[in-house]
């Protein structure tokens, strides 16, 4: 096995998942390919490239036969000291690449004691016992549905979409929305909390605070738990009906990306849940974090994703796999609003970093013109890094000469190791660090 030393090159896992893109076309091909010298299936999907420790896929180090886990735990000094301290000799992140032609599933990460349960009562479905805060950074433009939208947006919702009125189970009766189902069965006033008080609107009757959240929860329940028979005649309904008016008018976006999800995932609930999700689209550069029990799915677009050391998702809809719906609509915290946007905070002109506000991980972005160089100066944790495009020549400090990496290429450095990066090539350079979080070491 390989003698710890501070650089370590790497070769990774690819995934295969159907919404990926078909061959060349996806860039999680290109990089796969780069890294592992092996000729693509220009037949099959790449969806993601997997870089870290998860059993699921994990990392080696090249010209060794060691996992970089094993390498890790045999090893252990090149963590640190405070690292293994909290999560054991191992990475607390998984760093991803991720290309995506067809919508991923409507989803949420369970926190940590909600991965336990899931883990202990069924293993084959949730195969580990972490939770997994992530985070994307956009490297195209990139489409996402995040989080449920405003009280009034809901409301809206439910006055102006007859088809989703229907699965709910709500009348109009032309002087506003009644009878949704398993919630008004109990309150004679959806303004009116348990004490017989009233709850605070908007001023345009939309309910909001916790009592707004009770609501959501209530008709996304309601939703989410329709028969198939329900949700096909709705879905039919909905389709035609857009069809239709888009021929007088221009549909706006969200309307545009439910035809299309129509016709990626026929049928299926998420269709229409998407409604109740806000609609997010990521400029290069940009990023989104996602918490425990956020509800989520990626749309469309290339991302840099980092997340906690886990595999685990509960599915709710778009997706032909195992559907966990009452463990998703009971475990989600039904905050409404639109997700925070992360542009990156500039450590020097070259090196930007994402900082969401989890433990276990922060992304460094750093772009090089030819000729140009950066010193990553030593941090306490680990670090890993892929290169994006171009090529980077690389000094560490305690070592003799330099290593040199180009597209596809990804590396592990040591806790307290300094690495000086220069442009090797007459293209810009883009790499990108995943490290343990700053403020864990503060």
């Amino acid at each position: 096995m390989a003698k710890s030393k501070p650089i370590a090159r790497l070769r990774c896992a690819v995934k295969n998942y159907e919404w990926g893109p078909i061959g060349e076309a996806s860039h999680v091909a290109r990089l796969a390919e780069r890294n592992s010298g092996e000729e693509l299936d220009l037949a099959r999907p790449y969806a993601e490239f997997w870089m870290g420790t998860h059993p699921s896929g994990p990392s080696y180090v090249a010209g060794d036969a060691a996992s970089l886990k094993y390498w890790i735990a045999a090893n252990p000094a090149v963590l640190g000291d405070k690292v293994p301290d909290k999560w054991g000799p191992d990475l607390p992140f998984l760093f991803k690449v991720l290309s995506v032609a067809k919508a991923l599933s409507i989803q949420a990460h369970p926190d940590k004691k909600l991965a336990e349960l899931l883990h202990k009562s069924r293993p084959d479905i949730y195969k580990d016992a972490n939770h997994k805060p992530e985070m994307a950074v956009a490297i195209t433009e990139f489409k996402a549905l995040c989080g449920f939208v405003t009280a009034q947006e809901v409301k809206d919702v439910l006055a102006t979409v007859p088809e989703v009125r229907e699965l709910i189970g709500i009348e109009e009766n032309g002087s506003g929305l009644i009878g949704v189902k398993d919630y008004h069965s109990s309150r004679s006033n959806p303004t009116e909390n348990g004490n017989g008080l009233a709850n605070k609107t908007n001023g345009n009757g939309a309910v909001v605070g916790e009592e707004s959240k009770t609501y959501l929860k209530s008709i996304f329940t309601t939703l989410m738990s329709a028969s198939q028979d329900a949700v096909s005649n709705a879905i039919q309904k909905l389709k035609s009906r857009l069809n239709d008016e888009n021929k007088i008018r221009s549909l706006t976006e969200k309307e545009q990306l439910i035809l299309m999800l129509e016709q990626q995932y026929p049928g299926d609930v998420g269709v229409v849940s998407a409604f109740f999700f806000n609609y997010v689209t990521l400029c290069p550069g940009e990023a989104l974090y996602i918490g425990a029990n956020e509800p989520h799915a990626y749309i469309y677009g290339e991302c840099i994703e980092c997340m906690a050391t886990s595999d685990n998702v509960v599915r709710a809809g778009l997706t032909p796999k195992f559907r966990d719906v009452p463990a998703l609509c009971s475990m989600l915290t039904y905050k409404q609003g639109f997700p925070e946007i992360l542009r990156g905070v500039p450590l020097n002109k070259n090196v930007y970093r994402y900082t969401p506000p989890f433990e276990e991980f922060e992304v460094d972005r750093c772009s090089l013109l030819p000729d140009e160089a950066v010193t990553f100066s030593p941090v306490p944790g680990p670090s890993i890094f892929l290169v994006l495009s171009g090529t980077a020549s690389i000094k560490i400090d305690s070592l003799n000469g330099l290593e040199t990496f180009s597209e596809g290429d990804v590396f592990f450095l040591s806790a307290h190791t300094e690495a000086n990066i220069m442009n090797a090539a007459a293209a810009m350079l883009v790499l990108f660090r995943a490290g343990v979080n700053e403020r864990f070491f503060d």
